[in-house]
């Protein structure tokens, strides 16, 4: 319970940065967008984690190891998912980004012998049904092409960031690991910032910002990223890659729910996706004396 608690929270947070993205994106560039909203997340937690751990801990944390799963996990994703939405549309990446769980499933099985039972098969497909029912999107709107690849490869890497980040950091506290594998994921944003700005590619722009502009990036970047990475780390830790990502299909529902408390209205499908999704996790979860692995014969 505690574990689906947490990644709750982690995702609803999460869903907290698209409406306040879709306001910055006006005037801002993705890419600067996301450098300043990376480097300020970065700002929040490293003091946070100095605190909470003590200056020996952070010193004698495997530094490189960390970066290097934060820039290759969390930065290529991130980027990834750029790449796709240029390629096709937003409906796609949308799309794209909701099959997640099976490149986290899949990671489960190859890396961690994941006991694939029939509760657990079914669980995962409630989830995929109610995580394309939540998105609210017809999949005939969508551009499939070979874009679409760079959206698979965004998934892969950040199922891979997220359980490497686990398992492959075990020396540290998981506040720990959350904050240096995205100061790592900070490092590749802003490599790839200045690539753009050095070839004057587009996604660069950005503009000054007022009140509701610093409330918005502020939003976008410390609750949305920040706060919901330190959340996200600590449900993997508890539930693993697998179930965890479950919970991420969830966050067109929480964004549904943020517009509809504004004034947006009640999306039903939504609704009906997110019950489905809640099923499905219940299900995926289940153990008992039926729930069997399934035997795969040649």
């Amino acid at each position: 319970m505690r574990g689906n608690a947490i990644c709750m929270m982690a995702v609803a947070l999460f869903a907290t940065g698209f409406p306040a993205a879709e306001v910055l994106l006006e005037t801002w560039g993705p890419i600067s967008l996301i450098a300043a909203r990376i480097v300020l997340a970065c700002a929040l937690l490293a003091p946070l984690w100095l605190w909470v751990d003590g200056w020996q801990r952070v010193l004698n944390a495997p530094w490189l190891r960390a970066l290097g799963i934060g820039a290759l996990g969390f930065g290529t994703g991130t980027v990834l998912l750029l790449v796709l939405q240029d390629f096709t549309d937003p409906i796609t990446a949308v799309l794209i980004a909701a099959t997640m769980p099976v490149s986290a499933v899949a990671l489960e099985i190859l890396f961690d012998r994941r006991r694939i039972t029939k509760h657990f098969l079914l669980g995962t497909i409630l989830v995929l049904l109610g995580g394309f029912l939540a998105t609210g999107v017809d999949l005939r709107q969508g551009t499939f092409s070979g874009g679409v690849l760079f959206g698979i490869l965004s998934s892969v890497t950040f199922a891979w960031g997220s359980r490497k980040t686990v398992k492959g950091l075990p020396e540290m506290s998981t506040f720990g690991q959350g904050t240096l594998t995205l100061i790592g994921a900070m490092l590749f944003c802003l490599a790839t910032l200045l690539v753009f700005l050095a070839f004057g590619l587009p996604g660069i722009e950005a503009s000054a910002l007022g009140l509701k502009g610093w409330s918005m990036l502020l939003t976008y970047s410390w609750a949305a990223m920040a706060v919901s990475q330190a959340f996200w780390i600590f449900g993997v830790t508890r539930l693993g890659v697998g179930v965890a990502s479950f919970h991420l299909n969830a966050a067109p529902f929480y964004v549904m729910l943020i517009m509809f408390f504004i004034g947006g209205s009640w999306e039903w499908n939504r609704a009906l996706g997110a019950a489905l999704l809640g099923l499905g996790v219940i299900l995926a979860q289940r153990q008992g004396a039926k729930s069997t692995p399934i035997k795969f014969t040649r």
